[in-house]
């Protein structure tokens, strides 16, 4: 059982429950499964590819231009999302019960898909309608993700936390990838042909005027969710019911302000929390435009966009695993420090190559029109790279989850949470608005993302400084 050191909270009303069944654990993991395809899907590796690509480009944005519109788009996302995370955490602790949020942030996942589909380009409207389906449906995922965070203390005990997180993220991880084959094998046409890589004929249709077979991304995760996100309703035991609504606004806004009135008590977790604030949105920026900033480097189209994905997501899937596992073994801190280390190298990396050089200075040879997928140095080198960040975001992820439940005080889950996403998602904004600025100003992609570095760099030095969780 953790033992909370003196800063933090004596234990409050909800005590961890260690006799979940098989079935309700593998139901809580699911739900990362259902909601993968809003970030892997969405706001990484197809629609912000095909945002930049059709849809922006037909409406007459420039490369930097459609960057810095995402860009924006995922800040505002953020700043809804860390302003009402805490509150509606707060609440939710006193209310006892966290699926009845689960299910109300599914309306705006389901609505922004569903817009997402709508999005026809060339039309007027087709700009501000996928990049509000892409708002709505990223809230409602980030929202949802809080409450079923909030379950984890009630499901295993400490010493299995870590195996818990990482197996869920690696189970959302193998959701990405195989809805990335799905899209590619009966949705998405070759570049150029008519049939997809499985060599059928798309779903949807292949015309290169209505994109179909890439809006199809937007049903395809509706219905991911729909019948995968179920199981956590029927199978996960959730807390009991504490209150009535009116009075958990009241209780939980209060608890809210004495937790901000009295930080010094949880000096651990609010020092972890300014971290995590740093590197994750540094993390979250580099996957909202790290697919556009390859597709404007490489001019890659559709399906090369969806293999890179299918990389990075496929190398994510063991990291996940096996780093929950060595979570619990040498503990959280050491597997954030050493992932935001990696990152750091990986970023700079991915930051040196272009389509005609690598390592910044040594001269190859540039992508050529006919010689296949990946066929240049350059490519294939930014391949690899994408598969050591993703090996290395999975164990950082989880483990980062797994630190916030060792530290949030009992019968404060839900609410640590909440600011555990404000700490995501407040630097989001600074993250995403540095990179429209530095991009807008400088007309160079490369230069709008190189400031990511300096959130990784900022986030490793605050990590030095935050005494990891002591378990008994």
């Amino acid at each position: 059982m953790t033992m909370l050191r003196d800063d933090l909270d004596p234990p409050g009303a909800l005590a961890p429950r260690t006799t979940t069944s098989r079935r309700g654990i593998v139901a809580w993991y699911f739900f990362d499964w259902a909601t993968q395809p809003v970030a892997t899907l969405i706001t990484t590796f197809v629609i912000a590819v095909f945002f930049e690509g059709v849809v922006a480009d037909r409406a007459g944005y420039s490369d930097a231009e459609a960057q810095s519109l995402w860009a924006w788009t995922i800040a505002a996302a953020g700043i809804v999302i860390a302003l009402l995370s805490p509150i509606l955490g707060s609440i939710a602790d006193a209310a006892g019960r966290r699926k009845p949020w689960v299910v109300a942030f599914s309306i705006p996942l389901v609505a922004g898909c569903l817009l997402i589909w709508l999005a026809v380009p060339g039309e007027p409207s087709a700009v501000t309608v996928l990049l509000l389906g892409v708002f709505l449906a990223v809230i409602g995922a980030e929202f949802a993700q809080v409450f079923t965070n909030a379950m984890m203390p009630t499901l295993v005990g400490s010493e299995r936390m870590g195996r818990l997180s990482g197996s869920g993220w690696a189970m959302g991880y193998l959701g990405g990838t195989v809805s990335l084959l799905i899209l590619l094998a009966l949705f998405v046409p070759q570049p150029g042909g008519e049939t997809t890589i499985a060599g059928l004929t798309p779903l949807l249709g292949a015309s290169e005027e209505t994109r179909e077979g890439v809006r199809a991304t937007g049903l395809l995760s509706i219905a991911w969710f729909l019948i995968f996100a179920p199981p956590l309703l029927l199978f996960t035991p959730d807390a009991p019911r504490v209150m009535g609504i009116g009075r958990a606004v009241r209780t939980g806004l209060a608890s809210l302000r004495d937790t901000f009135a009295h930080a010094r008590r949880h000096r651990t977790a609010f020092r972890f929390l300014l971290a995590h604030m740093i590197y994750a949105d540094g993390l979250a920026g580099l996957f909202a435009v790290g697919a556009v900033y390859a597709s404007g480097t490489f001019d890659w189209g559709t399906t090369e966009s969806l293999l890179f994905g299918m990389i990075v997501v496929v190398a994510a899937v063991p990291g996940a695993f096996f780093g929950g596992r060595l979570d619990d073994r040498i503990g959280s801190k050491a597997i954030i420090v050493g992932s935001l280390v990696l990152l750091f190298i990986a970023c700079l990396a991915a930051l040196s190559v272009a389509a005609d050089r690598v390592l910044f200075f040594i001269p190859v040879d540039p992508p050529v029109e006919g010689d296949g997928m990946f066929a240049s140095l350059a490519e294939r080198l930014y391949l690899v790279i994408g598969a050591v960040i993703g090996v290395v975001s999975g164990p950082l992820q989880a483990a980062s989850r797994t630190m916030i439940v060792k530290l949030a005080p009992p019968g404060h889950t839900a609410q640590f949470f909440g600011l555990f996403a404000l700490s995501g998602k407040l630097t989001t904004f600074l993250a995403a608005a540095a990179i429209a600025l530095f991009t807008a100003i400088s007309d160079s992609q490369r230069i709008g993302i190189s400031v990511l570095l300096v959130f990784f760099l900022a986030g490793l030095m605050l990590m030095r400084g935050v005494g990891a969780p002591r378990v008994e």
